[in-house]
């Protein structure tokens, strides 16, 4: 029971991580309608910034206040994601104004390469850490429960608390703020919202912005944990399936989508792999959203795409 409840435990830790990324899709979708290719770059270059200006403030510091170092990089990295934003909008979506969703879908996978090859040339093309004071060190509970205790991750308990709080945060945002529900108005529909006086280039700067601070928090926590790399753009791909199946227009769901894949993985591996050879936990959660396309295309929480459009 104890290798089962570390197991489980270990799982929602994951999935919790795999709906920070999630999280910059959502945001994304229900204020613009359009699927964002370029969330994993996003976060890559989130990620890179953060790492690079905490290392050249520390140096310029002497070394001598990483807590200020880590301060004033965040912020400057908040400031870069939002210059990246209004760079956005103004380069590539005030063009696309009331075209087809397809025609904003491909504007996003060129933005995403476009990310890529700009990540590069400003802040390089090495493996770089983040160091922001997250516990690595392991926590055992239940000792007197179970024999040896349960393992615990209190860098993942870290993230996914912060996980918990951006959730709450948007969640208020999007239900209970003008801002939140003039998104939901250029979501449904772009032409109408116009008409009545939203500004839509201020909109989706501002959704943007949103969806980079997401992804800065997202790169933080992926970067202490896994090292800030290019290979970190492909997170994105292990959020699809979460937010397949928690609906591409529910905050929540994201969350709780990547709870049931991040237990599912582990779960499948740990007790079924075994008889399969293994490797369950590579394909576990493309399988389950395929499932979910085939008879809940809209998730768990989303709503039917079919009436947005």
């Amino acid at each position: 029971m104890g290798f089962f409840l570390e197991t489980l435990i270990g799982g929602l830790m994951s999935g919790m991580l795999y709906a920070l990324v999630a999280l910059g899709f959502v945001l994304i979708f229900k204020a613009s309608g359009v699927f964002n290719f370029a969330q994993g770059a996003m976060v890559l270059i989130a990620a890179l910034a953060m790492a690079r200006l905490s290392g050249w403030i520390d140096g310029w510091l002497g070394g001598q206040s990483p807590i200020l170092a880590n301060l004033l990089a965040f912020a400057l990295a908040a400031v870069f994601m939002w210059l990246i934003a209004v760079l956005v909008e103004r380069w590539v979506l005030r063009h696309l104004v009331n075209q087809e969703a397809t025609t904003l879908l491909m504007a996003t996978i060129g933005i995403s390469y476009f990310l890529d090859g700009i990540g590069q040339i400003l802040f390089g093309s090495s493996v770089y850490s983040i160091n922001v004071g997250m516990p690595k060190d392991p926590w055992f509970i239940l000792d007197g429960t179970f024999e040896g205790g349960v393992l615990v991750s209190l860098e993942d308990l870290t993230a996914a608390l912060v996980a918990a709080v951006l959730v709450a945060i948007l969640a208020f945002f999007f239900q209970y703020t003008k801002v939140g529900r003039a998104l939901r108005a250029v979501a449904d529909d772009h032409q109408a919202a116009q008409s009545v006086g939203i500004p839509l280039n201020r909109i989706w700067v501002v959704v943007w912005t949103v969806a980079g601070l997401v992804a800065l928090v997202t790169g933080i926590v992926w970067g202490s944990k896994f090292g800030v790399q290019f290979t970190l753009s492909t997170a994105a791909l292990r959020a699809l399936p979460v937010v397949i199946l928690g609906g591409l227009t529910s905050v929540p769901g994201a969350i709780v989508g990547g709870l049931i894949i991040g237990v599912g993985e582990k779960l499948s591996e740990v007790y079924l792999g075994p008889f399969v050879g293994g490797g369950i936990e590579i394909w576990f959660a493309y399988v389950l959203s395929l499932v979910f396309l085939l008879f809940r295309p809209q998730g768990l929480f989303g709503e039917k795409i079919i009436d947005r459009v």
